[in-house]
């Protein structure tokens, strides 16, 4: 039986892709992302980012299982304590390829900007003549006032 044999660049691929639907999924979830929120720039203990949740602790320590198989999460453990702390490196990969997509709404966001300034060239003309108006009846009203000498 032979084994077919992939190319180093196509098993990185494959390794990248297999990364992407970890980090995808485990953003899936809106606990998860909120976790993710909560170790923005802090390292804390399970309990501390259970805290604010409606759910169990054993509920987020789920949670955090799956961020942590992400590579979205590390924890360090210290006989029964239990730190974590975000890892970005995944966040950043899924960005870049997110990224790639970007030439599609930017496109979206172009006819948007050029749809928005022909809705305001007609409201501001509209705008400057109704301040023109306004100037001409003040000075019309100073023009007819008298001064007493």
């Amino acid at each position: 039986m032979t084994v077919p044999l992939r190319l180093t660049d196509e098993n990185a691929a494959a390794d990248g892709e297999m990364c992407l639907n970890g980090v995808f999924a485990a953003l899936s979830d809106p606990v998860r992302r909120a976790i993710l929120v909560r170790l923005d720039g802090h390292e804390l203990l399970v309990s501390e980012i259970a805290g604010p949740f409606d759910i169990s602790l054993q509920a987020v320590s789920k949670h955090i299982q799956v961020l942590v198989r992400a590579g979205l999460v590390q924890q360090e453990r210290s006989g029964r304590i239990s730190r974590c702390s975000l890892v970005t490196g995944p966040i950043y990969a899924a960005a870049v390829w997110i990224n790639r997509y970007s030439k599609y709404w930017q496109e979206q966001f172009d006819l948007l900007a050029v749809a928005l300034e022909e809705v305001e060239k007609p409201r501001a003309k509209r705008q400057l003549v109704h301040r023109n108006k306004r100037r001409n009846r003040g000075s019309a009203r100073g023009a007819g006032r008298r001064t007493n000498s």
